[in-house]
Parts: C-alpha cells; structure tokens; sequence
C-alpha cells in the first residue's frame, strides 16, 4: 500500500508538470521538430555521457577511499546498476541501492557508504548553486523567469548549505548534536527522534573516515570536470536542432545554445530534478529545461524546438544510464527483481540505512 501511494503521488506530480511543460503546445508542432532534428550530434552526446559515468564513478571512490580502495570493476557495477535504480524508482529511492551494491561488492558498510551519497549530493549541491549564482550576474535582462530561477539557486545555497553545516557541527560536537537532535525532534515523536539521531550519528562516524587529501582533491577534481562535460554536451545536443536536418522547402526556426546558456539551463534543471516525480524524472525535467531555455529563447522556439530538445535530451540521459545498467545487471549475473527483492529484505529503505550491518 505504501509504495502503491508513492508511486500514485509521484505520477500525480509528472503528469501536473508535464501538462504545465506541454500546455501551449501541440502533438504536431513536436513530431515536425523532432523531423527537422539533426540526430547525427546524438552519437557525440552519448560519447559525453559516457565519460560522465566514468568521472561520476571515479569520483565516487575517490570519496570511498578513506574506507576502502575499492577496484574500478567493482565500483563501476555498482555506480551504474545504482544510478538505474535511481531512474527507475519514484521519489528517489534509488539512492539506496548504490551503498547496498558497494557493500555486496567490498567491506564498507551500507551506512558509510551511504555517507557518501550525502556528502556527493551536498557538494553537488552547491557547487551548482555556486556556479548558477555566478552566470546570472551576466544575464542583462532581470525578467520574471530570471527572478525565479534565482530564488532556485538561493533555495539550493540554503538546503544544501544547511546540511554542510549541520554535518560540521555534528563532526565537530558529535554526542551534543544527537542530544539536540532527541530533545528537538522528540518533543513531536520520541521513536522518530531515535531514528533520526541513530542516523545523524552513524553519518557523523563515517564522515571521520574520510580520505586523504589527495583522493579529496581528485574527488573535486572529477567534479568539477562531471559538471563542465554536462554542460559541453547539452550544448552538443542542441545542434541538432539547428534546423540543419529539415527538409528542403521546409520552414524551420533555428534554436541554438551557446555554452554560457547550456551551464545556466544544466542548473534550472537540476533545481527541477530535486523535485521528486515518476520514476525517470519526466515532467520535472522537461519543465525545468522549458524553464531554462525561456531565459534566452522566444516562447515559439520554447515550445517547438525547446521542447523537442528537452524530450531527445531525457531519452539520451535515460536510455545511458538504463542500458548501462542493464549489462552491468547481467555481468554481475542478477536481474532487476533479485536486486530490488534483496534491497528489501536487507532493509533497503530511509529507516534502516543506519542500522544496516551488510559487510
């Protein structure tokens, strides 16, 4: 019943941003697009998401590597199936599923694994929101779309800089933090209170065991470079909608991004992406990128073109990582059903990450 409610709300969600994305459009309007589009600049844009994989899963045992060296085939099985089974279920509950896999494949236990999922998503965090903040100071014109999308990226600063900080503090005074954390929450509900401070503490002990200041300086090091290819291919894949594929005597508006306005539409839509939806993100990401691609684009090209693009650019990302992960599944010799199954019975879910001992 519970994940039948979760999933109900999440396509809830999908559907009232896809009707808000798609409301001043047409079926037509999209399939004369999507004929006009050049397909020839997907090929360089799976080679960018390919090396985005890589430089996300480099990145991640960098981070792991004060608990463990773990070697890449492993970590790469368990980046990939991971990042699948974050497209693939609602509410983002797939974050779980990359530090059940680390733990089957290595001696790091789930819960510092999981650690490092939180740390990867705060820096992420405002690193994007750093870096979005950044770009708008150079858009001249402060329209109502631009107010918006800055109140995003402060939003961003204050979610993920909120936790940063709460995660110094607990570093710092760990025993007095879990004592906040009971005398605060318990006051609402004592059994959440023990949930919650048993989680907090259990983060606070694996954030001790971070790495060396090397691997720390390659873990940016890959960030940074995880971000800027993002960037580099979303402006790769809006070639193909330079009208350079539509047939002759067709009439066709050309819609172009430079790499400046790629970086800005990249930070709408992962402020979009935070907001949890159907599996596979859609609707939250097609309405982010409208979003972004307003601020430059008249609404016609929005609405044409943009669209379009928004919809070739989620199926490239989806399909990278689905297909990834399924050959990933069949090396590893699983299938999808064990995995999920196995992720339930060992308490794969936001209330037992902490109590988790798999090894």
């Amino acid at each position: 019943m519970k994940r039948a409610v979760n999933l109900i709300a999440s396509l809830l969600v999908t559907v009232a941003f896809m009707w808000w994305a798609f409301r001043d459009t047409d079926v037509s309007t999209q399939i004369a697009s999507l004929k006009a589009a050049n397909y020839a600049w997907v090929v360089p844009y799976f080679l960018c998401l390919a090396c985005i994989h890589v430089f996300r899963t480099l990145r991640w045992g960098a981070l792991l590597s004060g608990l463990e060296r773990v070697p890449f085939r492993k970590l790469n099985e368990a980046s990939g199936i991971g990042f699948m089974m974050l497209l693939v279920l609602p509410f983002r509950l797939g974050e779980f599923a990359r530090p059940f896999l680390i733990a089957q494949r290595s001696n790091i236990r789930r819960s510092a694994a999981m650690t490092s999922v939180v740390l990867e998503r705060i820096v992420d965090g405002l690193f994007v929101a750093a870096l979005f903040r950044v770009l708008l100071f150079f858009v001249p014109v402060e329209t109502e779309g631009v107010r918006y999308v800055k109140l995003g990226s402060w939003l961003m600063f204050a979610v993920f800089g909120g936790g940063l900080v709460f995660l110094l503090v607990g570093l710092w005074h760990q025993e007095r933090t879990v004592r906040l954390v009971r005398a605060t929450v318990g006051r609402f509900s004592p059994n959440i209170a023990e949930k919650v401070a048993d989680i907090v503490d259990t983060f606070v002990g694996a954030m001790r065991q971070l790495p060396d200041g090397k691997h720390i300086a390659l873990f940016f090091l890959y960030t940074v470079l995880y971000w800027g290819l993002n960037g580099v291919g979303m402006a790769l894949l809006a070639h193909a909608f330079d009208c350079s594929g539509a047939a002759p005597g067709v009439a066709c508006e050309p819609m172009g991004l430079s790499l400046f306005q790629s970086y800005i539409v990249m930070c709408v839509l992962v402020v979009g992406i935070m907001i949890p939806a159907a599996p596979g993100m859609m609707g939250t990401f097609q309405a982010a990128t409208k979003v972004g691609l307003g601020l430059f684009l008249p609404a016609a090209v929005v609405n044409a073109h943009g669209l379009a693009y928004a919809n070739v650019l989620w199926l490239c990302q989806t399909a990278q990582q689905i297909i990834f992960g399924l050959i990933l599944l069949s090396v590893s010799h699983m299938s999808f059903r064990e995995l999920a199954g196995n992720m339930k019975k060992d308490g794969g879910d936001p209330n037992n990450v902490s109590r988790s001992s798999v090894a």
